[in-house]
């Protein structure tokens, strides 16, 4: 990843700190509709813009489209997520174990589980990053169905 020295600007600043002040991992809709109030003549497409740049710099990180719309986290560290299948939500998990290493090389017993689960296919495979995303119904949702 290449970080380059960007200009700072209100609105950048403004929708980044939107994004990292969150942790309802928010879509660039959701960003947009935040600020539009406090800045009036901020664009849906500066926010695209902004995070797309954001990603570039690796200061923010997407999670995947839920209900259509791509969302975002300002916690770049690697983490799980879980997307209530029913409403939309998404939270964060915590690590198993703490802080888990989730980059580096695959080596011994789980480079078999990688790919084909062919060890000669994955030997010496260089992660540079994994998504783990668990699907279900979150406390209300799961409660409204009587689970």
């Amino acid at each position: 990843m290449i970080h380059t020295e960007r200009k700072h600007s209100r609105k950048r600043d403004a929708i980044l700190r939107v994004i990292q002040s969150t942790t309802a991992h928010p879509s660039a809709r959701q960003v947009y509709d935040v600020l539009k109030p406090s800045i009036p003549d901020l664009s849906l497409g500066t926010v695209y813009r902004n995070i797309n740049l954001f990603q570039g710099e690796g200061a923010v990180v997407s999670l995947g489209v839920v209900d259509g719309e791509e969302r975002f986290d300002g916690c770049v560290a690697p983490h799980p997520h879980v997307v209530c299948c029913r409403c939309g939500r998404v939270a964060d998990l915590p690590c198993p174990g703490g802080e888990g290493r989730e980059t580096g090389q695959i080596e011994g017993p789980e480079a078999s589980r990688v790919g084909t689960n062919n060890r000669e296919d994955t030997e010496g495979f260089v992660i540079d990053y994994r998504k783990t995303v668990y699907y279900g119904l979150c406390p209300d949702c799961a409660g409204e169905r009587g689970f």
